[in-house]
Order: C-alpha cells, then sequence, then structure tokens
C-alpha cells in the first residue's frame, strides 16, 4: 500500500533522510524505530506532504505522492496522529472530531462519531467539553478518534503514548490492537518495543536518515546486539 523507495529529504540545506526505503502492505502493522533525530518525524512529514521529499519516490497504492498537497494526501486515505496531539483547544471535543470527518465506504466498518466514542468511552462523556480541559491522555485520545474519522486507508501514528501515564497509555494499544483486527494497516512511531511486539508485523529501525535494518518483533528480538546499537537499549 505504502512504498518509500531512496527518499530523500531535510530542512533548508540541513539533509535528514539519505535514501530512506520502507514498505508498509495492507492489512500490515510497521513501525519506525530508533534513537531520537535519526529521522522518523522527517519521514512522517515527508508521507503527509508536510516536507516534500528532494529525492526519491512515495507511492501510495500505486500512486505517486509527489507533489500533492498535505490535503490531497489525506483525500487518498492517509490519516495522521501528529506527535504533540495537536488537537483544536478552542473547540468542543465533539467539534474536533466532526470538524475533519471524511465519509467513509459506508456498512459497519465506516467510522462515525458514535463508533468513536464506542471505542474511546471517556470522549463520549466529555463530548460537550471543550478540549482544552482534556487530560494529556484524553486529548491523545481525542487526535487518535479525530484521524479515524477521516476514514483513512493508512493511519501514521507519531509517538502517540508518550508522556502517557499507564492506564492510558495501554488505552492506547488496546486501541490499536482492535484496529489491527479489524484490518486497519497502519504505520506507529514509538519507543515502547515491548508493546509493539505484540502488534507490529515489521520493524524498520531508522539511523542517521536511512533504514539499516528491518525484520519481526521476534527477530529483533533474538538479535540483541542489534538494539544495543542503533536502539540505545
Amino acid at each position: 500500500m505504502l512504498t518509500l523507495e531512496a527518499v530523500e529529504a531535510g530542512y533548508g540545506r540541513s539533509r535528514v533522510l539519505f535514501g530512506l526505503s520502507m514498505t508498509a502492505r495492507a492489512g500490515e502493522v510497521v513501525s519506525l524505530i530508533g534513537r531520537n533525530g535519526m529521522g522518523k518525524t522527517t519521514t512522517v512529514r515527508a508521507i503527509m506532504g508536510l516536507n516534500r521529499p528532494t529525492g526519491g519516490r512515495i507511492d501510495f497504492d500505486g500512486r505517486s505522492l509527489s507533489g500533492l498537497a498535505p490535503h490531497a494526501i489525506a483525500r487518498l486515505g492517509l490519516g495522521l496522529v501528529p506527535e504533540g496531539r495537536r488537537i483544536f483547544p478552542s473547540l468542543t471535543v465533539e467539534e474536533n472530531l466532526v470538524a475533519t470527518a471524511r465519509a467513509g465506504s459506508g456498512g459497519a466498518g465506516a467510522w462515525t462519531l458514535e463508533r468513536v466514542v464506542t471505542l474511546f468511552p471517556r470522549l463520549g462523556e466529555r463530548r460537550r467539553q471543550s478540549a482544552r480541559t482534556l487530560s494529556g491522555g484524553e486529548q491523545q485520545m481525542l487526535a487518535v478518534g479525530r484521524a479515524l474519522m477521516t476514514n483513512p486507508r493508512l493511519l501514521v501514528l507519531d509517538e502517540a503514548t508518550e508522556g502517557l501515564a499507564p492506564l492510558i497509555r495501554a488505552e492506547i494499544w488496546r486501541c490499536l490492537h482492535e484496529l489491527k483486527q479489524a484490518g486497519q494497516t497502519i504505520v506507529v512511531i514509538d519507543k515502547n518495543l515491548g508493546e509493539m511486539a505484540a502488534l507490529v508485523d515489521r520493524h524498520h529501525i531508522v539511523e542517521k536518515g536511512r533504514v539499516v535494518w528491518s525484520g519481526t518483533p521476534g527477530e529483533l528480538d533474538a538479535s540483541p546486539e542489534l538494539a544495543r546499537r542503533y536502539l540505545g537499549l
């Protein structure tokens, strides 16, 4: 579904990605893992058109994303849960969810307001509250729910559990497991290898703007030298 081939990108004269390549097949959950500053978020920004690549190709379902604006990429079926949540604090929970909603294909699989609040009951309890009054964990649930309301074919999550309390992290991981069981294709950036081991089909280790290794969580667990060398574990 998603293919990055020899992607180069950066900020001004500073290059961050140096020929990064990765894939995500339909129905897979794949990760980008690595130390801070290695290019994971820049990869996400390149996928979503927020930072246009200077080289290589990014294809989504056989279609090039080159030159497309972020809103056009989103309309193709890519949903983003950005680092730092970035909800609309002046809107209510419900207004945040419906503001960027995009109709799905219909049927039981389509994401609607009621389906999102069923997945995250806390959002249903607070649907009339201003988003700024939510806890950090509730705001993260709202960011995930907002992305789901676009009915994405591919969901991208950038550090969705960072800084959250253990109970809230568990709630986010539960949600991601449910999404995987429903066949959702997901690209996830996270530092919690233990939680990801039961969720992810393939890891991609990013080091200095390149994918230096890819494989299953079991293969990574069987290679402690990889974790020490590239993840600092």
